[in-house]
């Protein structure tokens, strides 16, 4: 099992969408950085945890 930083803005996505989003997952579109948008496609497993940040 990973563990995965995962940053993004309330206004953008908040942990209220999360909460009311079908079995509390959903997709991650919209990151710019390939580096990351890679990681995400290629490594994000199922069963991984995430640490969800806000910043402004």
């Amino acid at each position: 099992m990973r563990h995965w930083l995962m940053k993004t803005e309330p206004s953008t996505f908040s942990v209220d969408d999360l909460a009311a989003a079908r079995g509390q997952t959903t997709g991650w579109d919209g990151v710019r950085n390939f580096q990351a948008r890679n990681m995400l496609r290629d490594e994000m497993r199922r069963g991984d945890q995430a640490f969800l940040y806000y910043s402004s």
